[in-house]
């Protein structure tokens, strides 16, 4: 097997590793009662008022990554078909980072207005979009719990534009997707853990998120998974505290213009 191969597979498979190894690694955090101090909901939430069981949501998100491997596996198909077979070892740590750049922003922007139409289009709401919102507190591996219409749109085709347009090698997506996935789960935890890198770095972030997922917060938010500038610019932004919550744990709360 070829090198190219090689990296195509491994640009495939190892973000859908990472997802439920990382996700797995809050399960088993949020599975004992010393974090109960760093949740944004009681644990109890997760199974009252959410309208998903945890059973469906695995199958869901399952089939979700199914669509993904299989798309994945025929972009980087095309891409080697417009490429030389080249092994890339001398890219500039310049150019892996402005490919990682220009990537981010061309998922945030898909995203942004893919996620912000299903909220407008009422029937793209209520057929499509809603299943991803029957979690109403969030959990890690429940990230990419969509419809598979909305999964296709939002996370495989924004995947696929970054790709191409960011013009990165598969060597190069194997990162960039395991970090994009890293931070998409990171944004469901449900956890405002002290010191996460992540929450230092982007304020699109758990309790950014947690807000969306809440009614008063349906409207808002809508950034992801990186940064909250189309929010700030387009007025979608809903500015928040985060408040210790009697009996433990945190909670988001909207600030009152």
């Amino acid at each position: 097997m070829s090198a190219f191969a090689t990296e195509e597979l491994l640009g495939t498979f190892v973000p859908v590793i990472v997802y439920w190894v990382y996700s797995g690694l809050y399960v088993l955090m949020g599975s004992t009662s010393r974090f109960d101090d760093y949740r944004l909901h009681p644990r109890k939430d997760e199974d009252t008022k959410n309208l998903a069981s945890k059973s469906t949501v695995v199958k869901g998100v399952i089939v979700q990554q199914a669509f993904q491997i299989a798309v994945s596996l025929f972009l980087f198909t095309v891409a080697r078909n417009n490429a030389t077979e080249t092994v890339t070892t001398g890219t500039s740590l310049i150019t892996l980072a402005g490919q990682f750049g220009v990537a981010m922003l061309v998922l945030d922007t898909w995203q942004y207005f893919i996620h912000r139409y299903m909220h407008i289009n009422k029937f793209l709401y209520r057929h499509v979009h809603s299943k991803h919102h029957r979690l109403v507190v969030p959990y890690a591996y429940g990230a990419l719990y969509n419809h598979p219409l909305e999964g296709l749109l939002l996370d495989t085709v924004g995947g696929a534009l970054s790709f191409l347009v960011s013009g990165m090698s598969p060597r190069t997506a194997i990162f960039f997707f395991s970090f994009a996935t890293i931070k998409t789960v990171d944004d469901h935890c449900g956890l405002w853990l002290p010191g996460n890198p992540l929450h230092v770095l982007f304020d699109n972030n758990s309790a950014y998120h947690d807000v969306h997922h809440q009614l008063y917060g349906n409207k808002y938010n809508f950034s992801q998974p990186f940064f909250i500038g189309w929010d700030k610019i387009l007025g979608t932004h809903m500015d928040y505290t985060l408040q210790k919550r009697k009996g433990g744990g945190f909670e988001a709360r909207p600030v009152k213009d």
